[in-house]
């Protein structure tokens, strides 16, 4: 863009940044709302629990009866049957929670770039038509915003140096060709004469 035209920014504080952050912060009380909430130190500690997370709720019960029935299975740092079935309630009553903040989490990434898809689309038509007006001598002036927009897309091509290389060969050859015919056609009339 020419340094006489003065660039006029349509940039506004983002409306959307303030119910955004409300919506963060009722998930954050939320948190605080739920019993026995922990947050992960590592990827891998999610991993590392799969394995005893899995087995089936009929197998804890099982083991719940074994404890209560049997007093050589109980161990003094152990929980109690109670206590297992409590943490069995609790993760069965909690885990349509996590099912539906999963889908929520997912339907707000899907919003949000269906939002930048529309934002990218608008975008990508404004270029295209500038592109082809550009061509038209009247919007001349749209030539050096479409080299901007083209740039900040990414989309200009650095040529390989053999590419150029190439080029200016057959540049330099196309003007010695031009460069003799031009003589030759000076030449013609002065033997004639």
């Amino acid at each position: 863009m020419s340094t006489d035209e003065k660039v006029v920014s349509t940039e506004v504080t983002n409306p959307h940044v303030e119910a955004a952050q409300a919506r963060l912060k009722e998930l954050r009380l939320m948190r605080d709302q739920i019993p026995r909430f922990l947050i992960p130190e590592s990827s891998k500690e999610t991993w590392r629990l799969v394995n005893a997370a899995s087995v089936p709720p009929e197998f804890v019960e099982l083991t719940a009866v074994a404890v209560a029935n049997q007093k050589t299975l109980a161990r003094d740092e152990g929980a109690t049957p109670a206590e297992i079935r409590d943490l069995l309630r609790y993760a069965e009553a909690y885990s349509p929670l996590a099912d539906e903040l999963e889908a929520m989490a997912q339907f707000v990434r899907f919003s949000v770039s269906s939002a930048r898809n529309a934002a990218g689309s608008e975008a990508l038509t404004v270029y295209a038509l500038a592109q082809r007006l550009a061509k038209r001598r009247e919007n001349a002036g749209l030539v050096p915003h479409v080299a901007d927009m083209r740039r900040a897309l990414g989309r200009t091509r650095r040529k390989s140096p053999e590419a150029v290389a190439k080029r200016e060969a057959a540049k330099a050859a196309r003007a010695a060709e031009k460069a003799a015919r031009a003589a030759g056609r000076v030449a013609t009339p002065n033997t004639a004469a």
